[in-house]
């Protein structure tokens, strides 16, 4: 294939025909059209590919291995194997194959950049090139592990990709020298909306050192308490000033609208260009928050219908629902403000208003994309037009988060896939500065967290060492709540898990929905739920959900075991 013919079409679906190796790997000598790699302009066209690598709808709902449905707090009408835990090795893996092919190619241009006369003119392209090789290398480190560093474009016959893999300290440092090195490439601003600048590499900086900071911290793999406690310092600093240069540099602040009010959480996900589905009549112009996204424009089919499949078919667990702190600050099981179960919508009144903003309770109103029950006016006679909520199914707790409220085809809803939040760089922050020191001081939480939790909570309390310390609350728990109820539905819970050595605590646990047993409302008009209930009333969604030490990672495909024997299986999985 012609390097020419391939930079034309600027896409890697045109790549699909790889020669094949045991990483997937061109060989150089099918690269043969050097004259491509003469003008700056084609370092740009080449690298303008690398963004259609990232994640995107499809990783946070969909069957992905980020996706919140492989979690404990959504789950849908069958069961998610890799939620309850039993699933195998695969024959193959294209996250495996797909992240060494995209690893070759800025590979490519890096081996080529080094030789281009004028450094200055390629900047951009090389500090992408860095980027998207940490941003690939570092899928491979949360989904694997360890795994084999390439860092120039080898032959398909190089013992070098049939080596050993690299530990997994030496991939994190590779994806850290990768990000400072974009973080010094990139131009500080960009003229076009969705592409990386040096804000961007750093608060990517702070997400993989967090990553790997607590994953040292929490899980031993083999090291002795010394070596793993400077490794997880180390990150954390990285972690923490990262996204305090992102947070010092003022370029970015939480979205909220006064017309929007304590519905900017909500609005903020379903902002679009042109097409204002807001009462504001806002777009994506006026968007603040979203540091990086996968960007979608109006007329684009996306992979999800958004507004229909996953409002109706995302089951939202009873845990979930319990992790929304109620109005005084409180969680559930504390505070005096809430309402208990005693109606189907009582368990909703006096909460953190992100929980109205993602769910919907019984009896509501909203809006959807049809022609009948989509917004027109966005006053109060668009009323007539709302659809009332039935919750009469499912786990009878209701997502509405990506929902659009005004008239779209299915698969046409062009919001943007939020890829790096500020508020993720506010939150990094916070964890990193609590788990370096075992403290955060009410100044540091006031400069990160609480923003955050009171974005659509103005009257909440902060998060304080006094509150913590009144009611007995554990701040790292309360550091993790925030987290797990900002991002919701957008990728980050099993990563999460994963990395505080929590998930054989939390996801063995049984799948629950609304407590239906007693609550007269749902047994008079929900008669035949299909589900059997629990001690304390609740549907159980799912059960016999197991957790082994080996589901921190995933196991190697047994095609790459086959191809390159040098390959060590991850700790469970056996040899093949």
């Amino acid at each position: 294939m012609k390097l020419r013919q391939y930079i034309t079409t600027a896409c890697i679906s045109s790549l699909a025909f790889l020669a094949a190796s045991c990483l997937d790997l061109e060989p150089k000598d099918s690269l043969s059209d050097n004259n491509v790699w003469n003008k700056a302009d084609n370092f740009q066209l080449f690298a303008n590919q690398f963004y259609g690598w990232t994640r995107d709808f499809s990783s946070a709902i969909g069957d992905n291995v980020h996706s919140d449905f492989r979690s404990d707090l959504v789950c849908a009408s069958t069961p998610n194997i890799y939620s309850q835990g039993t699933n195998s090795i695969p024959t193959s893996d294209g996250n495996y194959t797909g992240n060494y092919t995209k690893i070759y190619y800025t590979n490519l241009l890096l081996k080529n950049a080094a030789s281009f006369g004028d450094q200055a003119a390629i900047a951009t392209p090389m500090g992408e090139a860095y980027f998207f090789r940490a941003y690939c290398y570092f899928e491979l480190l949360q989904i694997y592990g360890d795994a084999i560093i390439v860092t120039e474009p080898l032959d398909t016959d190089s013992e070098q990709l049939y080596g050993t893999q690299n530990d997994r300290s030496e991939v994190a440092d590779q994806i850290i020298s990768d990000l400072n090195r974009a973080a010094e490439l990139l131009p500080e601003t960009t003229s076009e909306a969705g592409r990386v600048n040096r804000y961007v590499a750093l608060a990517m900086l702070s997400r993989v050192a967090l990553y790997e900071g607590t994953w040292q911290k929490f899980h031993t793999n083999g090291m002795n308490a010394t070596t793993n406690t400077e490794r997880s310092t180390q990150l954390l600093a990285t972690a923490r000033d990262a996204a305090d240069e992102v947070i010092k540099s003022n370029r970015y602040k939480l979205f909220y609208n006064e017309t929007l009010g304590d519905q900017s959480y909500r609005y903020m996900f379903t902002l679009e260009d042109g097409a204002q589905c807001n009462p504001a009549n806002l777009s994506k112009a006026d968007n603040t928050e979203y540091i990086f996204m996968r960007r979608h424009r109006n007329g684009d089919k996306t992979a999800y219908n958004l507004t229909h499949a996953v409002c109706n078919s995302t089951w939202i667990t009873r845990k979930m629902a319990n992790m929304y702190l109620c109005s005084d600050g409180l969680p559930v099981e504390k505070s005096p403000k809430f309402q208990q179960y005693g109606s189907t919508t009582s368990e909703f009144q006096n909460r953190d208003n992100r929980m109205n903003n993602n769910m919907l309770y019984q009896g509501e109103t909203f809006w959807d994309n049809e022609a009948t029950t989509c917004r027109l006016s966005w006053t109060d006679a668009d009323l007539e037009r709302a659809r009332v909520a039935k919750v009469y199914s499912g786990s009878g707790y209701q997502n509405q988060k990506y929902g659009a409220e005004r008239r779209v085809d299915d698969y046409y809803e062009s919001f943007d896939f939020p890829l790096l939040r500020y508020a993720e760089v506010l939150l990094n922050y916070a964890e990193a500065v609590y788990e370096l020191d075992g403290s955060i001081s009410d100044a540091d939480l006031d400069y990160s967290l609480n923003l955050v939790r009171l974005r659509v909570n103005p009257d909440m309390p902060k998060l304080s060492n006094g509150l913590v310390t009144a009611n007995g609350l554990d701040m790292r728990e309360e550091i993790r709540r925030e987290r797990t109820v900002e991002f919701f539905l957008e990728g980050h819970r099993i990563d999460d898990l994963k990395r505080w050595c929590t998930a054989e605590v939390e996801m063995p646990q049984d799948m629950l929905g609304v407590k239906w047993k007693g609550v007269t409302e749902f047994e008079a008009n929900w008669s035949n739920t299909g589900r059997s209930t629990n001690a304390d009333g609740c549907l159980i969604m799912y059960t016999d959900r197991v957790w082994n030490s080996r589901n921190y990672l995933y196991p190697l495909p047994s095609d790459q075991l086959q191809l390159n024997p040098q390959l060590k299986q991850n700790p469970g999985w056996g040899a093949q």
